[in-house]
Protein backbone atom coordinates (compact mmCIF):
# COMPACT_ATOMS: atom_id res chain seq x y z
CA UNK A 1 0.00 0.00 0.00
CA UNK A 2 1.15 3.80 -0.82
CA UNK A 3 1.94 6.02 2.12
CA UNK A 4 -0.53 8.02 3.27
CA UNK A 5 -1.00 11.46 2.43
CA UNK A 6 1.23 14.08 5.04
CA UNK A 7 -0.68 16.47 7.32
CA UNK A 8 -0.09 19.03 4.61
CA UNK A 9 -2.89 16.80 2.76
CA UNK A 10 -5.13 16.74 5.64
CA UNK A 11 -4.79 20.85 5.90
CA UNK A 12 -5.42 20.87 2.21
CA UNK A 13 -9.14 18.85 3.02
CA UNK A 14 -10.06 21.15 5.53
CA UNK A 15 -9.17 24.71 3.59
CA UNK A 16 -9.63 23.13 0.32
CA UNK A 17 -12.09 20.64 0.26
CA UNK A 18 -12.58 18.27 -2.58
CA UNK A 19 -16.17 19.54 -3.13
CA UNK A 20 -14.81 22.77 -3.91
CA UNK A 21 -11.73 21.79 -6.07
CA UNK A 22 -14.32 19.62 -8.18
CA UNK A 23 -16.69 22.83 -8.66
CA UNK A 24 -13.47 24.65 -10.15
CA UNK A 25 -12.86 21.46 -11.91
CA UNK A 26 -16.05 21.90 -13.58
CA UNK A 27 -15.96 25.20 -13.89
CA UNK A 28 -12.39 25.75 -16.10
CA UNK A 29 -13.75 22.54 -18.03
CA UNK A 30 -16.60 24.13 -19.05
CA UNK A 31 -14.80 27.40 -20.28
CA UNK A 32 -12.34 25.41 -22.23
CA UNK A 33 -15.00 23.50 -23.98
CA UNK A 34 -15.58 26.96 -25.28
CA UNK A 35 -12.35 27.01 -26.56
CA UNK A 36 -12.04 26.41 -30.62
CA UNK A 37 -9.04 24.40 -29.43
CA UNK A 38 -11.32 22.02 -27.72
CA UNK A 39 -11.16 18.81 -29.74
CA UNK A 40 -13.54 16.56 -29.07
CA UNK A 41 -12.98 13.52 -31.88
CA UNK A 42 -14.50 10.10 -30.66
CA UNK A 43 -11.96 7.65 -32.17
CA UNK A 44 -8.72 9.56 -29.98
CA UNK A 45 -11.06 10.56 -27.08
CA UNK A 46 -11.74 6.57 -26.82
CA UNK A 47 -8.20 5.19 -27.43
CA UNK A 48 -6.91 7.75 -24.90
CA UNK A 49 -10.05 7.13 -22.15
CA UNK A 50 -8.98 3.49 -22.18
CA UNK A 51 -5.51 3.88 -21.19
CA UNK A 52 -6.94 6.38 -18.97
CA UNK A 53 -9.33 3.93 -17.06
CA UNK A 54 -6.52 1.22 -17.41
CA UNK A 55 -4.67 3.52 -15.50
CA UNK A 56 -7.33 4.66 -12.97
CA UNK A 57 -7.98 1.09 -12.09
CA UNK A 58 -4.29 0.29 -11.56
CA UNK A 59 -4.33 3.42 -8.85
CA UNK A 60 -7.63 2.47 -6.94
CA UNK A 61 -5.83 -0.98 -6.46
CA UNK A 62 -2.85 0.69 -5.21
CA UNK A 63 -4.65 3.05 -2.99
CA UNK A 64 -3.75 5.83 -4.30
CA UNK A 65 -7.78 6.75 -4.65
CA UNK A 66 -9.58 7.44 -1.58
CA UNK A 67 -13.00 7.09 -1.74
CA UNK A 68 -14.30 10.25 -1.75
CA UNK A 69 -12.20 11.19 -4.73
CA UNK A 70 -13.36 8.25 -6.09
CA UNK A 71 -17.29 9.44 -6.08
CA UNK A 72 -16.49 13.24 -6.44
CA UNK A 73 -14.03 13.66 -9.29
CA UNK A 74 -14.66 13.49 -12.49
CA UNK A 75 -12.03 11.85 -13.72
CA UNK A 76 -11.63 12.53 -17.24
CA UNK A 77 -9.17 13.12 -19.92
CA UNK A 78 -9.96 15.32 -22.50
CA UNK A 79 -8.27 16.97 -25.74
CA UNK A 80 -6.95 19.68 -27.11
CA UNK A 81 -6.24 20.37 -30.78
CA UNK A 82 -2.81 21.66 -30.17
CA UNK A 83 0.23 20.95 -32.09
CA UNK A 84 2.36 21.70 -28.90
CA UNK A 85 3.63 18.81 -26.87
CA UNK A 86 1.73 19.12 -23.57
CA UNK A 87 -0.10 17.40 -21.22
CA UNK A 88 -1.75 19.16 -17.88
CA UNK A 89 -3.30 18.24 -14.98
CA UNK A 90 -6.71 20.28 -13.80
CA UNK A 91 -8.73 20.61 -10.16
CA UNK A 92 -11.43 17.86 -9.79
CA UNK A 93 -9.73 15.41 -11.73
CA UNK A 94 -9.37 16.55 -15.26
CA UNK A 95 -6.55 16.10 -17.46
CA UNK A 96 -5.98 17.63 -20.86
CA UNK A 97 -4.03 16.40 -23.36
CA UNK A 98 -2.59 18.33 -26.57
CA UNK A 99 -2.92 15.94 -30.09
CA UNK A 100 1.10 17.46 -30.26
CA UNK A 101 1.73 14.83 -27.38
CA UNK A 102 -0.02 11.92 -28.99
CA UNK A 103 1.62 12.79 -32.20
CA UNK A 104 5.42 12.24 -30.75
CA UNK A 105 4.53 9.14 -28.85
CA UNK A 106 5.98 6.18 -30.49
CA UNK A 107 4.08 3.71 -28.10
CA UNK A 108 1.03 3.41 -25.77
CA UNK A 109 3.47 3.03 -22.72
CA UNK A 110 5.00 6.45 -23.41
CA UNK A 111 1.38 7.95 -24.00
CA UNK A 112 0.82 6.01 -20.30
CA UNK A 113 3.72 7.18 -18.88
CA UNK A 114 2.55 10.91 -19.36
CA UNK A 115 -1.19 10.11 -17.96
CA UNK A 116 0.26 8.42 -15.26
CA UNK A 117 2.26 11.23 -13.61
CA UNK A 118 -0.78 13.70 -14.14
CA UNK A 119 -3.20 11.26 -12.88
CA UNK A 120 -0.84 11.47 -10.01
CA UNK A 121 -1.04 14.92 -9.67
CA UNK A 122 -4.95 14.52 -9.11
CA UNK A 123 -4.74 11.59 -6.38
CA UNK A 124 -1.86 13.38 -4.58
CA UNK A 125 -3.98 16.49 -4.59
CA UNK A 126 -1.04 18.48 -5.43
CA UNK A 127 -3.51 21.03 -7.47
CA UNK A 128 -5.48 22.11 -4.21
CA UNK A 129 -1.82 22.24 -1.93
CA UNK A 130 -0.31 24.36 -4.35
CA UNK A 131 -4.30 26.76 -4.74
CA UNK A 132 -4.65 26.93 -0.70
CA UNK A 133 -3.17 29.85 -0.56
CA UNK A 134 -6.04 31.49 -3.05
CA UNK A 135 -8.62 30.18 -0.81
CA UNK A 136 -10.44 33.42 -0.26
CA UNK A 137 -10.45 33.79 -4.00
CA UNK A 138 -13.51 32.86 -5.58
CA UNK A 139 -14.16 30.32 -7.49
CA UNK A 140 -15.23 32.35 -10.72
CA UNK A 141 -11.96 34.26 -10.07
CA UNK A 142 -9.73 30.88 -9.67
CA UNK A 143 -11.42 29.76 -13.13
CA UNK A 144 -10.76 32.61 -14.76
CA UNK A 145 -7.52 33.26 -13.73
CA UNK A 146 -6.42 29.16 -14.59
CA UNK A 147 -8.14 29.41 -17.99
CA UNK A 148 -5.73 32.82 -18.56
CA UNK A 149 -2.63 31.02 -17.59
CA UNK A 150 -3.52 27.76 -20.13
CA UNK A 151 -4.42 30.03 -22.56
CA UNK A 152 -1.14 31.92 -21.88
CA UNK A 153 0.67 28.54 -22.22
CA UNK A 154 -0.28 28.41 -25.89
CA UNK A 155 -0.77 32.52 -27.07
CA UNK A 156 0.60 35.12 -24.38
CA UNK A 157 -1.19 38.04 -27.10
CA UNK A 158 -4.91 36.20 -26.80
CA UNK A 159 -4.86 35.41 -23.31
CA UNK A 160 -4.07 39.23 -22.15
CA UNK A 161 -7.37 40.06 -21.81
CA UNK A 162 -8.11 36.91 -19.50
CA UNK A 163 -5.18 37.69 -17.33
CA UNK A 164 -5.36 40.54 -14.50
CA UNK A 165 -1.40 41.63 -14.53
CA UNK A 166 -0.25 40.65 -10.77
CA UNK A 167 -2.75 37.96 -9.91
CA UNK A 168 -2.23 35.54 -12.82
CA UNK A 169 1.17 35.68 -12.07
CA UNK A 170 1.09 35.17 -8.64
CA UNK A 171 -1.45 32.19 -9.58
CA UNK A 172 0.97 30.79 -12.21
CA UNK A 173 3.42 30.22 -9.46
CA UNK A 174 0.80 27.92 -7.48
CA UNK A 175 -0.07 26.40 -10.89
CA UNK A 176 3.97 25.22 -10.75
CA UNK A 177 4.25 22.37 -8.87
CA UNK A 178 7.48 22.27 -6.60
CA UNK A 179 10.03 19.99 -6.99
CA UNK A 180 8.86 17.45 -3.94
CA UNK A 181 5.54 17.23 -6.20
CA UNK A 182 6.97 16.54 -9.46
CA UNK A 183 8.78 14.06 -7.75
CA UNK A 184 6.19 12.19 -6.03
CA UNK A 185 4.10 12.25 -8.84
CA UNK A 186 7.09 10.57 -11.04
CA UNK A 187 7.24 7.64 -8.19
CA UNK A 188 3.92 7.13 -7.55
CA UNK A 189 3.09 7.05 -11.96
CA UNK A 190 5.82 5.04 -12.17
CA UNK A 191 4.01 2.55 -9.51
CA UNK A 192 0.73 3.35 -11.04
CA UNK A 193 1.95 2.37 -14.86
CA UNK A 194 3.63 -0.65 -14.07
CA UNK A 195 0.61 -2.10 -11.88
CA UNK A 196 -1.66 -1.33 -15.22
CA UNK A 197 0.94 -3.43 -17.00
CA UNK A 198 2.52 -1.03 -19.46
CA UNK A 199 6.28 -1.34 -19.99
CA UNK A 200 8.59 0.81 -17.49
CA UNK A 201 10.44 1.79 -19.94
CA UNK A 202 7.58 4.26 -21.44
CA UNK A 203 8.62 6.35 -18.60
CA UNK A 204 12.09 6.86 -19.44
CA UNK A 205 11.92 6.90 -23.02
CA UNK A 206 9.30 9.56 -23.18
CA UNK A 207 11.60 11.50 -20.58
CA UNK A 208 14.46 10.86 -23.25
CA UNK A 209 12.28 11.92 -26.26
CA UNK A 210 11.00 15.07 -24.37
CA UNK A 211 14.68 16.44 -23.96
CA UNK A 212 15.98 15.52 -27.00
CA UNK A 213 13.02 16.95 -28.94
CA UNK A 214 13.43 19.96 -26.47
CA UNK A 215 17.22 20.62 -27.63
CA UNK A 216 16.64 20.60 -31.20
CA UNK A 217 13.32 22.70 -31.24
CA UNK A 218 13.44 25.27 -28.94
CA UNK A 219 10.38 27.59 -30.55
CA UNK A 220 8.08 26.90 -27.26
CA UNK A 221 6.82 23.84 -28.61
CA UNK A 222 7.26 22.18 -25.64
CA UNK A 223 5.25 23.58 -22.94
CA UNK A 224 5.12 20.25 -20.58
CA UNK A 225 8.97 20.88 -20.15
CA UNK A 226 8.44 24.60 -18.99
CA UNK A 227 5.75 23.21 -16.07
CA UNK A 228 7.45 19.37 -15.73
CA UNK A 229 11.25 20.52 -16.12
CA UNK A 230 13.16 17.85 -16.79
CA UNK A 231 16.29 17.41 -14.68
CA UNK A 232 18.95 14.69 -15.22
CA UNK A 233 17.90 13.64 -11.60
CA UNK A 234 14.72 12.65 -12.69
CA UNK A 235 15.60 11.16 -16.04
CA UNK A 236 18.25 9.47 -13.52
CA UNK A 237 15.97 7.48 -11.52
CA UNK A 238 13.35 7.01 -13.88
CA UNK A 239 15.80 4.83 -15.56
CA UNK A 240 16.82 3.38 -12.29
CA UNK A 241 13.09 2.66 -11.33
CA UNK A 242 13.29 0.69 -14.80
CA UNK A 243 15.84 -1.39 -13.59
CA UNK A 244 14.08 -3.11 -10.79
CA UNK A 245 10.88 -3.65 -11.77
CA UNK A 246 10.13 -6.36 -14.09
CA UNK A 247 10.90 -6.69 -17.28
CA UNK A 248 8.09 -5.53 -19.81
CA UNK A 249 9.20 -4.71 -23.72
CA UNK A 250 7.52 -1.37 -24.92
CA UNK A 251 3.83 -2.61 -26.34
CA UNK A 252 4.38 -2.23 -30.04
CA UNK A 253 0.55 -1.32 -31.31
CA UNK A 254 -0.68 -1.30 -34.60
CA UNK A 255 -3.65 0.69 -32.88
CA UNK A 256 -1.27 3.62 -31.73
CA UNK A 257 0.20 3.41 -35.03
CA UNK A 258 -3.26 4.58 -36.28
CA UNK A 259 -4.25 6.90 -33.44
CA UNK A 260 -0.93 8.65 -33.83
CA UNK A 261 -1.16 9.25 -37.37
CA UNK A 262 -5.06 10.27 -36.54
CA UNK A 263 -3.15 13.18 -34.18
CA UNK A 264 -0.84 14.27 -36.68
CA UNK A 265 -2.89 14.77 -38.85
CA UNK A 266 -5.82 16.55 -37.07
CA UNK A 267 -3.29 18.47 -34.73
CA UNK A 268 -2.66 21.03 -37.41
CA UNK A 269 -5.79 21.93 -39.90
CA UNK A 270 -3.61 23.79 -42.56
CA UNK A 271 -4.25 22.11 -45.73
CA UNK A 272 -0.41 22.88 -46.74
CA UNK A 273 0.58 20.44 -44.24
CA UNK A 274 -1.76 17.64 -45.06
CA UNK A 275 0.01 18.31 -48.24
CA UNK A 276 3.22 17.73 -47.10
CA UNK A 277 1.84 14.73 -44.94
CA UNK A 278 0.15 12.97 -48.06
CA UNK A 279 3.83 13.63 -50.29
CA UNK A 280 5.47 11.04 -47.53
CA UNK A 281 6.42 7.91 -48.93
CA UNK A 282 5.61 4.39 -47.40
CA UNK A 283 9.07 2.33 -46.75
CA UNK A 284 7.45 -0.80 -47.64
CA UNK A 285 10.12 -2.85 -46.26
CA UNK A 286 9.91 -1.35 -42.45
CA UNK A 287 8.54 -2.78 -39.83
CA UNK A 288 4.40 -2.78 -39.83
CA UNK A 289 4.26 0.50 -37.05
CA UNK A 290 6.20 2.12 -39.05
CA UNK A 291 4.24 1.33 -42.81
CA UNK A 292 1.12 1.79 -41.03
CA UNK A 293 1.57 5.01 -39.28
CA UNK A 294 2.53 5.67 -42.61
CA UNK A 295 -0.37 4.44 -44.36
CA UNK A 296 -2.93 5.84 -42.14
CA UNK A 297 -1.13 9.61 -42.09
CA UNK A 298 -1.69 9.36 -46.11
CA UNK A 299 -5.22 8.27 -45.88
CA UNK A 300 -5.70 10.62 -42.43
CA UNK A 301 -4.48 13.61 -44.86
CA UNK A 302 -5.97 12.80 -48.02
CA UNK A 303 -9.06 12.42 -46.08
CA UNK A 304 -9.01 16.27 -45.00
CA UNK A 305 -7.89 17.34 -48.85
CA UNK A 306 -10.92 15.08 -50.09
CA UNK A 307 -8.50 13.42 -52.43
CA UNK A 308 -10.47 10.12 -52.56
CA UNK A 309 -8.30 8.53 -55.19
CA UNK A 310 -5.61 9.23 -52.94
CA UNK A 311 -7.50 7.55 -49.29
CA UNK A 312 -8.66 4.64 -50.74
CA UNK A 313 -5.39 3.51 -52.04
CA UNK A 314 -3.66 4.19 -48.99
CA UNK A 315 -6.64 2.56 -47.11
CA UNK A 316 -5.96 -0.44 -49.65
CA UNK A 317 -2.72 -1.16 -48.28
CA UNK A 318 -3.36 -0.27 -45.04
CA UNK A 319 -6.65 -2.66 -44.41
CA UNK A 320 -4.33 -6.17 -45.03
CA UNK A 321 -1.80 -4.92 -42.79
CA UNK A 322 -3.93 -4.96 -40.13
CA UNK A 323 -6.30 -7.76 -40.07
CA UNK A 324 -4.43 -9.87 -37.43
CA UNK A 325 -4.82 -6.95 -34.64
CA UNK A 326 -8.72 -6.45 -33.92
CA UNK A 327 -8.41 -2.84 -32.27
CA UNK A 328 -6.07 -2.01 -35.42
CA UNK A 329 -8.48 -3.23 -37.96
CA UNK A 330 -11.67 -1.41 -36.04
CA UNK A 331 -9.45 1.88 -35.96
CA UNK A 332 -9.14 1.54 -39.77
CA UNK A 333 -12.74 -0.06 -40.43
CA UNK A 334 -13.80 3.85 -38.58
CA UNK A 335 -11.53 5.52 -41.01
CA UNK A 336 -12.79 4.07 -44.19
CA UNK A 337 -16.45 4.76 -42.47
CA UNK A 338 -15.69 8.48 -42.24
CA UNK A 339 -14.22 8.79 -45.71
CA UNK A 340 -17.10 7.73 -46.92
CA UNK A 341 -19.43 9.77 -44.97
CA UNK A 342 -17.38 12.82 -45.72
CA UNK A 343 -18.27 12.08 -49.30
CA UNK A 344 -22.13 11.80 -48.40
CA UNK A 345 -22.35 8.19 -48.98
CA UNK A 346 -23.71 7.37 -46.07
CA UNK A 347 -25.13 3.98 -46.86
CA UNK A 348 -21.60 3.04 -47.78
CA UNK A 349 -20.25 4.51 -44.45
CA UNK A 350 -22.88 2.20 -42.61
CA UNK A 351 -21.57 -0.98 -44.44
CA UNK A 352 -17.71 -0.29 -43.63
CA UNK A 353 -19.44 -0.53 -39.50
CA UNK A 354 -21.27 -3.29 -40.14
CA UNK A 355 -18.62 -5.62 -38.17
CA UNK A 356 -18.14 -3.61 -35.39
CA UNK A 357 -21.50 -1.99 -34.66
CA UNK A 358 -23.43 -1.90 -31.19
CA UNK A 359 -19.57 -2.22 -29.67
CA UNK A 360 -20.60 0.04 -27.23
CA UNK A 361 -17.69 2.23 -27.41
CA UNK A 362 -18.30 5.77 -27.70
CA UNK A 363 -16.68 6.36 -30.98
CA UNK A 364 -18.74 3.96 -32.42
CA UNK A 365 -22.00 5.01 -30.63
CA UNK A 366 -20.79 8.82 -32.41
CA UNK A 367 -19.65 7.73 -35.44
CA UNK A 368 -23.10 5.67 -36.38
CA UNK A 369 -25.22 8.77 -34.79
CA UNK A 370 -23.38 10.90 -37.73
CA UNK A 371 -24.46 8.37 -40.10
CA UNK A 372 -28.14 8.07 -38.98
CA UNK A 373 -28.24 12.34 -39.65
CA UNK A 374 -26.63 11.82 -43.08
CA UNK A 375 -29.04 8.58 -44.09
CA UNK A 376 -30.64 8.99 -47.51
CA UNK A 377 -34.35 7.04 -49.31
CA UNK A 378 -37.08 5.80 -48.24
CA UNK A 379 -35.29 3.64 -44.69
CA UNK A 380 -33.85 7.13 -43.93
CA UNK A 381 -37.10 8.24 -41.65
CA UNK A 382 -36.60 4.91 -39.33
CA UNK A 383 -32.61 5.00 -39.39
CA UNK A 384 -33.40 8.75 -38.06
CA UNK A 385 -36.06 7.56 -35.12
CA UNK A 386 -33.12 5.04 -34.10
CA UNK A 387 -30.65 7.42 -34.36
CA UNK A 388 -31.97 9.87 -31.82
CA UNK A 389 -33.59 6.75 -29.45
CA UNK A 390 -29.78 5.67 -29.28
CA UNK A 391 -28.64 8.20 -28.74
CA UNK A 392 -31.32 9.31 -25.72
CA UNK A 393 -30.46 5.99 -23.81
CA UNK A 394 -26.51 6.90 -24.66
CA UNK A 395 -27.09 10.64 -22.59
CA UNK A 396 -29.30 9.27 -20.08
CA UNK A 397 -26.22 7.55 -18.68
CA UNK A 398 -23.43 9.93 -19.59
CA UNK A 399 -25.17 13.22 -18.90
CA UNK A 400 -21.82 15.47 -19.44
CA UNK A 401 -21.31 14.05 -23.08
CA UNK A 402 -21.10 17.01 -24.97
CA UNK A 403 -21.02 15.80 -28.92
CA UNK A 404 -23.73 13.61 -28.10
CA UNK A 405 -26.44 15.90 -27.08
CA UNK A 406 -25.54 17.95 -29.95
CA UNK A 407 -25.94 15.40 -32.18
CA UNK A 408 -29.40 14.58 -30.20
CA UNK A 409 -30.45 17.94 -30.90
CA UNK A 410 -30.16 18.10 -34.77
CA UNK A 411 -31.82 14.12 -34.69
CA UNK A 412 -35.04 15.91 -32.98
CA UNK A 413 -34.72 18.83 -34.86
CA UNK A 414 -34.95 16.49 -38.20
CA UNK A 415 -37.84 14.30 -36.38
CA UNK A 416 -39.86 17.46 -36.14
CA UNK A 417 -39.69 17.23 -32.69
CA UNK A 418 -39.02 20.84 -31.44
CA UNK A 419 -39.43 20.44 -27.66
CA UNK A 420 -36.76 17.61 -27.44
CA UNK A 421 -34.47 19.18 -30.10
CA UNK A 422 -34.30 22.82 -28.32
CA UNK A 423 -33.85 21.18 -24.93
CA UNK A 424 -30.99 18.85 -26.33
CA UNK A 425 -29.88 22.44 -27.25
CA UNK A 426 -30.20 23.77 -23.83
CA UNK A 427 -28.43 20.70 -22.32
CA UNK A 428 -24.88 21.73 -25.16
CA UNK A 429 -25.25 25.26 -24.02
CA UNK A 430 -24.88 24.24 -20.09
CA UNK A 431 -22.10 21.81 -20.90
CA UNK A 432 -19.59 25.01 -22.47
CA UNK A 433 -20.38 26.69 -19.65
CA UNK A 434 -23.11 29.15 -20.96
CA UNK A 435 -25.64 28.87 -17.89
CA UNK A 436 -27.41 32.28 -19.11
CA UNK A 437 -28.28 30.59 -23.03
CA UNK A 438 -29.14 27.17 -21.30
CA UNK A 439 -31.74 29.30 -19.73
CA UNK A 440 -32.96 30.84 -22.58
CA UNK A 441 -33.10 27.62 -24.32
CA UNK A 442 -35.13 25.94 -21.43
CA UNK A 443 -37.54 29.09 -21.32
CA UNK A 444 -38.25 28.94 -24.78
CA UNK A 445 -39.11 25.10 -24.70
CA UNK A 446 -41.53 26.01 -22.11
CA UNK A 447 -43.25 28.76 -24.48
CA UNK A 448 -43.41 25.77 -26.78
CA UNK A 449 -44.78 22.99 -24.30
CA UNK A 450 -47.28 25.48 -23.56
CA UNK A 451 -48.70 25.48 -26.87
CA UNK A 452 -48.90 22.22 -27.13
CA UNK A 453 -47.52 21.45 -30.25
CA UNK A 454 -45.94 18.04 -30.08
CA UNK A 455 -44.66 17.95 -26.53
CA UNK A 456 -45.52 15.07 -24.02
CA UNK A 457 -45.52 15.90 -19.71
CA UNK A 458 -42.52 14.13 -19.11
CA UNK A 459 -40.66 16.27 -21.26
CA UNK A 460 -41.65 19.29 -20.30
CA UNK A 461 -41.60 17.94 -16.26
CA UNK A 462 -38.02 17.44 -16.96
CA UNK A 463 -37.54 20.78 -18.94
CA UNK A 464 -39.28 22.72 -15.86
CA UNK A 465 -37.12 20.59 -13.09
CA UNK A 466 -33.60 21.76 -15.12
CA UNK A 467 -34.87 25.19 -15.50
CA UNK A 468 -34.89 25.36 -11.45
CA UNK A 469 -31.72 24.32 -10.87
CA UNK A 470 -30.23 26.02 -13.53
CA UNK A 471 -31.95 29.41 -12.27
CA UNK A 472 -30.46 28.61 -9.09
CA UNK A 473 -27.24 28.16 -9.93
CA UNK A 474 -27.12 31.35 -12.17
CA UNK A 475 -28.02 33.23 -8.93
CA UNK A 476 -25.41 31.68 -6.75
CA UNK A 477 -22.89 32.74 -9.71
CA UNK A 478 -23.98 36.14 -9.94
CA UNK A 479 -23.62 36.14 -5.78
CA UNK A 480 -20.26 34.89 -6.57
CA UNK A 481 -19.49 37.47 -8.71
CA UNK A 482 -20.98 40.15 -6.51
CA UNK A 483 -18.09 38.83 -3.97
CA UNK A 484 -14.79 38.92 -5.75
Amino acid sequence: MPQQLPALGDSVSGEFSVGTERQLGDRIVAEIRRDPAYFADPLLDDYVDALWQQLMAAARARGEVSAELHDRFAWQAFLLRERSVNAFALPGGYVGVHLGLIALTATRDELASVLAHELSHVTQRHIARSLVQSKQQSLVALASMIVGVLAASRSPQAANAMIAGGQAVALQAQLNFSRDMEREADRIGFLVLEEAGFSAAGMSSMFEKLQQSSRVNDSGAFPYLRTHPLTSERIGEARARQGMGPARSPGVSLEHALMQARARVLMDPRPDTWRAWLRQTDDAGGARPARALALATRAQAAAQLRDWAAADAALAQLEPLVQDDARARRAAAMLRAESWLLRGDAARADEALAAWRGDGSRGMELLSARIGLAAQGPEAPARLQRTAEDLQGWVSLRATDLQAWELLGQAWEKLGQPLRAVRAQAEARYLVGDVQGAIDRLRAAQSLARTGAKSDFIEASVIDARLRLWEEEWRRRLREEAGR
